[in-house]
């Protein structure tokens, strides 16, 4: 018993090392990784994702390299700008290892190398350019960082996809300065923008005070065309009217009379004449009107009536005296009337 209990201890150690071995043969690789492979330390191979053997203890695995696509976020690295001012940059990067080999033996940190490779290129492209133009040219940036870093990385086995700005910070006192430039940039927009309408405003307004003034001039002349045509056709009807019924020389007489009172009625009036002669005054307008429009056969008088008795003519003369007598008197107290 004493003599096997060493040869089992043995076998049991024989048995532990051929599965440590057989172990150490087999390397699964996961989907979207690489391992480089040295033999006798020189480089072998490189496993691909999957089941593979390896010689034991010839044979060195290196961890596994991740050839999917990386995002790396560098800290803030201070650039001076073409104009001397000192800002705050940050960046991020996205590349991918295409060549594992290359980015395990090319490079001894292909990340550090890459970071370093960035702040120099961010230096350049900046510094050759203005504070205001490196804030509004972020896209020309992300280019020639890009091109620059994908042409240095190229041997390292690595392509870098993109390379985005996150932030450009200047210092605080030129913020504060462009935050006053910005407020008075849109104080003066608003300031132009409230004149434009005001400016407009006074436009349409004009523009239609025009059109009102035009349209009530041409309301007032097509009402004053209208007043007087209807003045017009009312003085031809009344004289039609006045030629139809052949009037007597005593009405127009009267209706003379009847118009005095209205003519002391004006505010201006304060003196007029009547003739002393108003007998001899309605005589002939009486005799104008008569002579002026013909008589028609009905209102013709008889030839007996021409030769008027000198008692009928006094008679005639006396009424119209006393007629004349009452204007007058209408008159005066349309004169003497308190206004």
């Amino acid at each position: 018993m004493d003599i096997l209990s060493p040869l089992i201890i043995a076998s049991l150690l024989v048995a532990l090392l051929v599965v440590f071995t057989v172990i150490r043969a087999v390397r699964i690789v996961p989907q979207a990784r690489a391992r480089n492979v040295e033999r006798l330390g020189r480089y072998h191979r490189t496993l691909q994702p999957g089941l593979n053997f390896v010689i034991p203890y010839i044979d060195r695995v290196y961890p596994a390299i991740d050839l999917r696509e990386q995002v790396v976020s560098f800290r803030p690295q201070p650039v001076i700008t073409e104009d001397n001012l000192v800002v705050e940059i940050d960046t991020v990067l996205y590349f991918q290892v295409t060549d594992p080999r290359a980015a395990a033996y090319e490079i001894a940190s292909y990340l550090r190398a890459v970071e370093q490779l960035t702040v120099t290129t961010l230096r350049n492209v900046v510094g050759s350019m203005d504070l205001e133009r490196a804030l509004t040219s972020r896209d020309t940036i992300n280019s020639q960082l890009r091109g620059v870093l994908d042409e240095a990385t190229g041997k390292w086995g690595i392509r870098v996809n993109r390379v985005e700005i996150k932030a450009i910070d200047p210092p605080k006192t030129i913020k504060d300065a462009m935050e006053k430039q910005m407020r008075a940039e849109r104080d003066k927009r608003a300031a132009i923008l409230a004149a434009e309408g005001q400016r407009q405003s006074q436009i349409l307004t004009a523009e239609g005070d025009k059109q009102s003034a035009v349209l009530r001039a041409e309301g007032n002349r097509t009402a004053r065309i209208l007043k007087a045509e209807g003045e017009a056709k009312a003085i031809d009807e009344v004289f039609q009217a006045v030629h139809r019924n052949d009037p007597d020389p005593k009405l127009l007489a009267y209706q003379y009379l009847q118009t005095l009172p209205q003519l002391a009625q004006g505010q201006g009036n304060t003196f007029f004449v009547i003739p002393s002669e108003v007998t001899a005054a309605l005589g002939s307008v009486s005799r104008a009107f008569a002579e002026s429009l013909p008589q028609s056969p009905a209102t013709r008088p008889p030839a007996a009536a021409d030769e008027l008795t000198s008692a009928q003519a006094a008679d005639d003369a006396a009424q119209a005296a006393e007629a004349a007598a009452e204007a007058v008197a209408d008159a005066a107290d349309v004169r003497d009337r308190p206004q």
